[in-house]
């Protein structure tokens, strides 16, 4: 099965380290980071995982949860946990996925043959509200994953969910915008960007950020 964005994330249930867990039950209406790890006790899985437990404000902020997966057996989740937490000074409060079968692994291909026929390359899926996915990534396994460009990602989809605006390359929140060029009715412009725009090109108009009243709110203008 090929996951494409704007599917429908497959719902599973599956053993965890939290117990047996039905995920779109579990996810609710927040927004969902799943990410995958070939395997436990391995080095930089560990660190990525401390650096998620880590960020729990940030994706609190974002109405975020955090879940891991990787095919190792829930009994070897726990006892990585402790290890964790020793090594990166924090407290692992996310769930990680026990796909000893399999079965979520294949639902969201994320066994990649040519890197390992037994392990999950480091994939991640960000999910929204409605259970859509709105962005793949996929890392090799050699290579940790950036998390802050995780952060940014979620600020992103969730200013131009509430807004008809799109961001430019490397956009932090806070940056100026851009005004797609669906947008052409003057009136429709000054109702939707008060602060006004400037244009370097008729193709390329940049106007300040709109203010969020709450992450993870949608407002429309």
């Amino acid at each position: 099965m090929t996951l494409r964005l704007g599917d429908v994330a497959p719902d599973f249930e599956q053993d965890s380290s939290i117990g047996t867990l039905k995920f779109h039950a579990w996810a609710g209406n927040s927004w969902v980071v799943l990410f995958s790890h070939p395997a436990d006790f391995t080095p930089v899985c560990t660190t990525e995982l401390g650096l998620t437990a880590k960020l729990k404000p940030e994706f609190d902020k974002r109405n975020v949860k955090a879940i891991a997966l990787s095919v190792d057996a829930a009994e070897s989740h726990k006892s990585w946990i402790k290890d964790i937490e020793e090594t990166q000074n924090t407290v692992v409060g996310f769930p990680i996925i026990a796909d000893v079968d399999k079965k979520v692994s294949v639902l969201y291909d994320m066994i990649h043959p040519e890197q390992s026929v037994t392990a999950t390359v480091r994939s991640v899926f960000i999910i929204d509200p409605n259970k859509k996915v709105r962005l793949i990534l996929t890392y090799p396994l050699s290579t940790g994953r950036n998390f802050n460009e995780i952060l940014r990602v979620l600020d992103a989809l969730q200013l131009t969910d509430g807004y008809t605006v799109d961001t430019p390359g490397n956009w932090q929140d806070g940056d100026d915008v851009i005004i797609p060029l669906t947008v052409q009715d003057p009136d429709v412009i000054k109702q939707k960007y008060p602060k006004g725009f400037t244009a370097a090109k008729p193709s390329l108009r940049l106007t300040p950020q709109p203010n969020k009243k709450e992450r993870g709110q949608s407002l429309r203008d």
